[in-house]
This record gives C-alpha cells, sequence and structure tokens, in this order.
C-alpha cells in the first residue's frame, strides 16, 4: 500500500483539514463519491489520497460552480482518462521493444 493511499484520519480530522463539516463527507460517502476505509471497530478513516480527492470536489463545487452529479461525472472522466494514458504508455513500450519506433 502506498504511503498516501494509507488510511490515517478520522473523519473529524479530515473534516477540520479540509475545513468543512463531518455530515459533508458522510453525505459525500452516501452518494458514492469517496469511499473512506472502515477500521475494525467500523470508524471512516480518510488517506491522503482522499484528502485531495475531496479537495478536488470542494474546488469543484466551490469555485466552479459544478453541482454533485456533475462533480461525479468530472471524477469518472478523469479517472478514465488515467487509465487510457497507463495502458497508452503500455502500448507504446510494447511497440518500442517489438522493434516498432
Amino acid at each position: 500500500m502506498e504511503q498516501n493511499d494509507e488510511p490515517r484520519y478520522v473523519i473529524s480530522i479530515a473534516a477540520r483539514i479540509l475545513g468543512t463539516q463531518t455530515y459533508t463527507l458522510r453525505y459525500y460517502e452516501r452518494i458514492g463519491l469517496i469511499e473512506p476505509k472502515r477500521s475494525q471497530g467500523n470508524i471512516r478513516l480518510y488517506s491522503d489520497r482522499d484528502i485531495d480527492l475531496l479537495r478536488r470536489v470542494r474546488t469543484l463545487v466551490e469555485d466552479m460552480g459544478v453541482n454533485l452529479a456533475g462533480v461525479e461525472v468530472i471524477l469518472r472522466l478523469v479517472q478514465r482518462m488515467g487509465e487510457m494514458q497507463d495502458r497508452m504508455a503500455k502500448l507504446e513500450s510494447e511497440v518500442e521493444r517489438l522493434g516498432g519506433k
């Protein structure tokens, strides 16, 4: 597990870092924007990656005026683009390995 994926912040600390309320984070989880890990005691734990994602959500909503449905679409598109870039890089490496370049 990468360092930034390690669950480390309880919801109150995550909310404080983000400058938001805990109920906002619970709502984002309920609608599927974020999936924090859970401790054995079922306590939500947020990673640095989760915090970064939530900062992007806040920027889209507060600074750009995107509604939450739009945020969900944007996040899915960004994820898909990243996956496609990874796939393209692998294909380019394979072509290069086979002597096509």
